[in-house]
């Protein structure tokens, strides 16, 4: 049986769609969550949190607001772990009875080896202490409990009981003040009609597979299993043979940057129309969706983003934080960039290798800067000297 063969500017351009930045989105918030399948959540913010600056990046007019809304008043997505915490559509949490149960099994054979000793007799007291009063955050259990002075990371055996309980599922996010996270009974935070879907896992994960691969366009199996971090690597070949069998995927070898070839599945009518890609300027978070995965993007676009990397002949060193700058169906560079009050504060800009910085270019960027200036509440975008460096 011969296979197709898809041509790598025809794969950039499905991937990317299928992530969202193949279109310029005017779809809400809650669109795009659905059709990524999650958003990263994270803590950093030199310019933006980095899951607002993923739905910003799809959708020009969103606001924070939108995703707190959307979490605490619309109960339209829930929080929870995939690959890292994220925030997921509410109408996928039965399936994720299947990492609660998992998580469970796996922290109980851990904590009480990686965090302090203890967790496991704190479990039922702080259940209980949510129950009887309410709604807390993790500074709000285990009051009496010897802090270290650790801050953010002081893993007392109270708050390793209350991460236990979030992620085996017995209490959710309620809200986030702040960045910080507010917990209660599931309860009282997941909606009924949700809680009463049945769960099966042997349904979830098939699932979970094919979703994965709908939203990926194409995978290998490992990148089913990766997607979601809930099915297992063995549990995703599995799948992909029975899809094969079944006639619901097909085999595709996709072309990577360099010409080299790689055995994917896909639905059968992944390659019939490829869609265009707008070639406008983005700048997108470090935890993108479509870049997270750094060995495929490398593959794929080659494009080769570590938070922190050397790069010979020149000798380069990047900042801690930069954000990867893309234009159609490739990467044009990275800059580094941080809100300083009122101010975004530019330091550089690396062009990628090969790529001419000419004065259209550089005047969308610009364009591009002046309007994430207007995101993070910044008043003026401020230019380091000699902050347009040589290219890659």
């Amino acid at each position: 049986m011969s296979v197709s063969v898809l041509a790598n500017d025809a794969a950039r351009r499905v991937f990317l769609d299928r992530h969202g930045l193949g279109r310029d989105a005017g779809q809400s918030a809650g669109a795009v969550i659905a059709d990524l399948g999650f958003v990263q959540v994270d803590s950093v913010n030199t310019f933006a949190r980095a899951h607002d600056l993923i739905l910003w990046a799809r959708h020009g007019r969103y606001r924070p607001e939108a995703l707190d809304r959307l979490l605490a008043r619309d109960r339209a997505v829930f929080e929870h772990w995939t690959h890292d915490a994220a925030v997921i559509p509410m109408d996928l949490w039965p399936h994720w009875r299947l990492r609660f149960a998992r998580d469970a099994a796996r922290l109980e054979s851990r904590w009480e080896i990686d965090r302090p000793a203890g967790f496991g007799g704190q479990v039922d007291t702080v259940l209980r202490q949510i129950a009887d009063h309410g709604a807390c955050t993790s500074g709000e259990v285990g009051v009496d409990e010897v802090r270290s002075g650790g801050g953010w990371w002081e893993w007392h055996p109270s708050k390793t009981a209350l991460e236990y309980l979030w992620r085996s599922g017995q209490v959710s996010v309620l809200r986030r003040d702040g960045f910080r996270k507010v917990y209660d009974l599931t309860e009282r935070v997941i909606p009924d009609a949700v809680r009463a879907v049945p769960g099966d896992a042997a349904a979830t994960i098939d699932w979970l597979c094919g979703a994965a691969l709908d939203r990926l366009g194409f995978a290998t199996s490992g990148e089913i299993a990766a997607f979601w971090a809930v099915v297992t690597p063995a549990e995703a070949r599995d799948w992909c043979q029975a899809a094969l069998a079944a006639s619901e995927a097909i085999p595709l070898d996709v072309t990577g940057h360099d010409g080299k070839r790689r055995r994917c599945i896909v639905r059968a009518d992944v390659a019939d129309t490829v869609p265009d890609v707008p070639g406008r300027v983005r700048i997108l978070s470090p935890f993108d969706p479509a870049l997270r995965d750094r060995k495929r993007a490398e593959w794929l676009f080659g494009f080769h983003y570590r938070i922190e990397i050397f790069v010979p002949a020149p000798r380069r060193r990047y900042g801690y934080y930069v954000f990867p700058v893309w234009e159609g169906t490739g990467a044009i560079g990275r800059i580094d960039m941080a809100r300083q009050g009122a101010v975004l504060a530019v330091r550089a800009f690396w062009p990628e290798a090969g790529v001419a910085m000419g004065q259209g270019r550089l005047a969308r960027l610009q364009a591009e800067l002046a309007r994430a200036a207007r995101f993070g509440g910044c008043e003026t975008v401020d230019y380091a000297e000699g902050w347009l460096r040589n290219g890659g």
